[in-house]
């Protein structure tokens, strides 16, 4: 889930930045950071750049969606089978039980 927000926010940054190109002019001096130094670039290679980044987090997106719904589904699974595995040891202690005085478990 953290992965999933942090590509969300990485995602908008590079729209964001891609506008701003989109709006320098072509002989406006632009620059792309290089860890903590900002080195100049061609805005058409930096545009390239970034949507090339974009796409890449898009498919980790659209890559990380499905192993949450992957993993919600078996974690109903998992949940659906406890409930039964409940349900089949109430039902059976009952059945066992009687000829005591106590009052029957109900499942909910």
């Amino acid at each position: 889930m953290m992965q999933k927000q942090q590509l969300e926010v990485e995602t908008l940054e590079i729209d964001r930045a891609l506008e701003e190109l989109k709006k320098a002019g072509s002989d406006d001096a632009v620059y792309k950071n290089a860890g903590s130094v900002l080195i100049k670039a061609k805005k058409d290679d930096l545009i390239k750049e970034l949507e090339e980044k974009k796409e890449l987090s898009s498919t980790r997106l659209m890559v990380l969606g499905k192993q949450e719904a992957r993993v919600k589904e078996n974690l109903k699974e998992v949940e659906n089978k406890i409930n039964e595995m409940i349900r089949g040891m109430q039902s059976g202690s009952s059945g066992s039980s009687a000829g005591s005085a106590g009052p029957k478990p109900r499942a909910e």
